[in-house]
């Protein structure tokens, strides 16, 4: 098993690939606000008193392809000099034909999100995302309305920030970018899918900040996971995210990353999470205690490896990473007695995968860019005694296809992927994906 883990995280660290990483939330929104603090100095320098402008006299309106993907809604803001409120988002409408007719193919509008921000001065702000998924929500429909993220962020300097509320945890590549244009595959990839649960958000408090050139790190303490909720073993631990929906907090988790972007085209990091996920036998507040889970520990941990390069049009990037669960045992009994067979609830899972794409034409805002990627994953490693694991769970995917920007934010994206365990996955998918 060490060979098998120093193997892959080698691989991850020394042969993957890795463009500059796409701007995180936060970054995209001080991008913002440098933009809006050099329009204001531009306001400043006008003979004419702000109050007396129209807006024939206004600077160009912030662009949609600027560096921030975020537009302001409040012009006369920048008038003022006053608080400054923004919107953005992202979105992706997906189709995926099943080469099995067994399995049913369909088209989706997969995600419609919208980001709310405001910044109260110069060292506060408010950052939130609502989504909707599969177009519509209602008792009898599968689509899901939820808050991603809902905090409030001080900035004392860039060494030192802190935030507080609902936000995203900062494990994997995938999970705080995961904008469609902002990756390759019309899906996302199935390490950072069923290993790290993305979209993954807690709530809780954390601080970040920049302690060298490069050099950022977050770490914090937020609400965790529920083993008592009901988890099906082909998805890893990821039904057990509770989404600060009525989270239950007798156990709380801790989370710390470390990135490094020093190099231009590099991006090399990692992180981790853990947490008791007894709950002292509480899953929702609808359900009596559970005993089998009163007391238990059950402690979970996930953690990750990652990097990116980029050099020329060629880029590569790479993930390894791996979960371990305490008291699986009791865990896998107590989840068998709710539903009613037996559910083997895994001791640890992993999972890794190697990308590369080459952009062979760009033109204006078009850029074309085929790519190729190879997962590895076990959702199943190991599972207690006197459970077994499903061979399905341990999958090998190759997923190759393109993408192609007509404009930095707007993407298409076509590919076909092969699963060597359970071929009736196997499918071609279609996407259109934007963010602004």
């Amino acid at each position: 098993m060490k060979k098998h883990l120093i193997a892959a995280a080698l691989s991850t660290l020394c042969t993957t690939a890795v463009w500059a990483a796409e701007p995180t939330l936060e970054e995209k929104v001080q991008i913002l606000q440098d933009e809006l603090d050099a329009l204001k100095a531009q306001m400043a320098q006008m003979t004419k008193p702000a109050a007396q402008s129209n807006t024939a006299s206004l600077p160009a309106p912030l662009r949609a392809d600027s560096p921030s993907s975020i537009i302001t809604t409040a012009p006369s803001a920048i008038v003022n000099a006053g608080p400054a409120t923004t919107i953005g988002g992202y979105g992706e409408l997906n189709y995926n034909r099943y080469s099995n007719n067994g399995r049913n193919s369909e088209a989706d509008l997969r995600r419609f999100v919208l980001f709310f921000g405001h910044r109260f001065n110069d060292s506060l702000r408010f950052v939130s995302e609502l989504e909707l998924e599969h177009g519509v929500t209602s008792a009898s429909d599968a689509g899901e309305t939820e808050i991603e993220q809902a905090y409030l962020d001080y900035r004392f300097n860039d060494a030192v920030n802190v935030k507080a509320g609902l936000f995203l945890i900062p494990l994997g590549l995938l999970n705080e970018t995961h904008e469609p244009p902002t990756y390759y595959g019309v899906e996302r990839n199935e390490v950072e899918t069923r290993i790290i649960p993305t979209t993954w958000r807690e709530g809780g408090i954390g601080v970040f900040g920049e302690v060298a050139p490069g050099l950022r790190y977050d770490l914090g303490i937020t609400t965790g996971f529920n083993s008592g909720k009901e988890a099906d073993p082909a998805t890893g631990y990821r039904e057990w995210h509770q989404e600060m929906s009525l989270s239950r907090a007798h156990d709380l988790s801790v989370y710390a990353a470390l990135n490094y972007r020093g190099i231009p085209g590099l991006l090399v990091g990692g992180g981790i999470f853990s947490g008791n996920t007894g709950q002292n036998g509480y899953t929702d507040r609808t359900t009596p205690q559970q005993p089998l889970l009163a007391g238990v520990s059950a402690r979970l941990t996930l953690w990750d490896i990652h990097a990116k390069y980029a050099i020329g049009k060629l880029e590569l990037q790479g993930l390894y990473a791996r979960g371990n669960l305490g008291d699986a045992g009791i865990v896998s009994a107590a989840e068998s007695a709710v539903a009613g067979k037996n559910v083997a609830v895994a001791k640890s899972l992993y999972g890794w995968y190697g990308q590369a794409a080459y952009h062979v034409w760009q033109f204006g805002d078009y850029d074309l860019a085929p790519f190729v990627r190879y997962e590895k994953y076990n959702t199943q490693q190991t599972v207690a005694d006197g459970y077994s694991a499903d061979p399905l769970n341990n999958e090998r995917v190759v997923t190759t296809g393109f993408n192609f920007k007509v404009h930095p934010q707007v993407v298409l994206k076509a590919d076909y992927q092969k699963y060597k365990a359970d071929n009736s996955k196997d499918r071609f998918d279609l996407g259109v994906g934007y963010m602004f």
